[in-house]
C-alpha cells in the first residue's frame, strides 16, 4: 500500500509517501510546498491544492493520513493552519482519496515510542526507519512521521 502523509501549513506543507508491506515501510518520495508569504491567501490556498494534487497524480497513493488540527494559542495562526488543511484535503477528496486524521502525540507515539517526543527525536528515528532517504526538511520529515504512523495504526 502506498501511503500519502501530509503535514499542512500555509507557510509550508511537508508531504511524504511510503509503501507499506505489513511491517515492512520504504520511503518512496518526500517534499514540501512553501507559499509566498506576500501573496494573498487564496493564491497560497490555490498553490497548495495544485501541488498537492501534482504529488498525488506523481505518486498514484493509496490512501492519505494527515495530522489533525491543533489549537494554537494565537487563533489567527489556528485559523490558517485549518485553511491549509482544508486546501490539502480537498486535493485528496478531488483525487478519490480516503484520509486519515491522526493526533500529533499518536504520530509520535508511533514513530519514536512517546507522545512527548520532540521533533529532534522523530528525526533521528526517520533516519533508522527509512536509512538512505535524502529528506527535503522538518515539514517534509513530520510529513513522513504521519505516513509511517498511519501504517504502523493500520488506519491507513
Amino acid at each position: 500500500m502506498i501511503i500519502l502523509g501530509l503535514d499542512p501549513s500555509l507557510s509550508c506543507t511537508g508531504w511524504g509517501v511510503i509503501r507499506a508491506e505489513g511491517s515492512r515501510i520504504q520511503h518512496i518520495a518526500n517534499g514540501q510546498v512553501k507559499t509566498d508569504a506576500k501573496a494573498p491567501v487564496t493564491d497560497r490556498l490555490h498553490h497548495l491544492h495544485d501541488a498537492v494534487l501534482a504529488v498525488i497524480a506523481t505518486h498514484a497513493p493509496d490512501r492519505a493520513a494527515c495530522e489533525e488540527v491543533f489549537v494554537n494559542k494565537n487563533p489567527k495562526s489556528t485559523l490558517k493552519l485549518a485553511q491549509a488543511r482544508g486546501a490539502v484535503l480537498a486535493a485528496c477528496g478531488a483525487s478519490s482519496l480516503t484520509v486519515d486524521e491522526l493526533a500529533a502525540r499518536l504520530v509520535k507515539k508511533a514513530v519514536v515510542g512517546t507522545g512527548a517526543a520532540d521533533k529532534a527525536q522523530v528525526q533521528a528515528m526517520l533516519k533508522v526507519l527509512l536509512p538512505g532517504a535524502q529528506i527535503a526538511g522538518a515539514d517534509a520529515a513530520d510529513a513522513l512521521a504521519v505516513a509511517i504512523a498511519a501504517a504502523h495504526t493500520k488506519r491507513a
